[in-house]
């Protein structure tokens, strides 16, 4: 197959699922839109004002409001990342239409990554959304843009690769909720969101810090506030090789024909 070809399948099949979800925008847009707006009046106007500024490492004190805002971008980022992928892996499955895609002459690694890129830019889409909604409670600036590009778009292609592998062993709908519920929220919530890790007690805050979640969450407020708890280099680093690793790991099961074939 030349090399045009394979990349006009990899575009057709990137704008298919992309469309997908931008054609349902009560679907994609409107419940992250009216959680993010609860979050923002409940947890950083009204607590906000009891809890007043957070301290960060060789940083002022910032906002409450302030200090939440890129641990609820990257939690709508990643969630609809994953969700994404997931639910079009797995709804291909359930109504046997991905065998249209498997039979194509496109190479599986073009398959998985336009399933990767239309998720991806779904959980982008969602944190720009969230990040807009915050700068209606409260002054948000971008100290670090070129970081916060990075960590956005890691953290959502590795998520979107993660909802590939979810989306391939799930036997049934309740599977992916369960993922995305009961372990890809928790995670972030304990990741940094709502707390400073370094205020926690020992030994809960070295456990914290083997929550994958703090490092993305740092990564993001790094780019927005300047100030991070952790490296942004060398987290950036370690989440960029973990996104090349599941995306590859997406590869090596579409090749195996993992979950696709009975």
């Amino acid at each position: 197959m030349s090399l045009v070809s394979g990349l006009t399948g990899f575009k057709t099949l990137t704008k298919r699922e992309i469309l997908r979800f931008l054609r349902r925008p009560r679907n994609t847009f409107v419940p992250p839109f009216v959680t993010n707006v609860l979050y923002f009046a409940v947890f950083g106007v009204i607590l906000g004002d009891r809890v007043g500024e957070i301290s960060l490492a060789d940083g002022d004190p910032v906002p409450y409001i302030l200090f939440i805002l890129p641990g609820l971008v990257v939690l709508g980022a990643i969630s609809n990342a994953f969700e994404n992928a997931s639910f079009s892996i797995f709804h291909g499955r359930w109504n046997e239409y991905i065998e249209e895609t498997l039979t194509s002459p496109m190479p599986y690694s073009r398959m998985v990554a336009a399933y990767i890129v239309a998720g991806a830019t779904r959980g982008i889409l969602v944190g720009s959304l969230i990040a807009v909604i915050g700068a209606f409670f409260t002054s948000v600036g971008v100290a670090r843009p070129l970081y916060l590009l990075a960590f956005g778009l890691v953290v959502s292609l590795l998520f979107a690769s993660f909802g590939v592998v979810v989306g391939l062993w799930a036997d049934d709908w309740d599977n992916l909720t369960m993922m995305n519920q009961f372990i890809v929220r928790p995670l972030v919530f304990f990741g940094g969101v709502f707390y400073a890790v370094r205020e926690l007690p020992s030994p809960y805050q070295e456990l914290s810090f083997l929550n994958p979640m703090v490092y993305m969450v740092n990564g993001v407020r790094y780019g927005f506030l300047g100030v991070s708890e952790v490296d942004p280099v060398w987290s950036l680093a370690v989440l960029t090789g973990l996104t090349a690793a599941v995306a590859g790991l997406d590869v090596a099961l579409f090749e195996r024909g993992y979950g696709l074939t009975d």
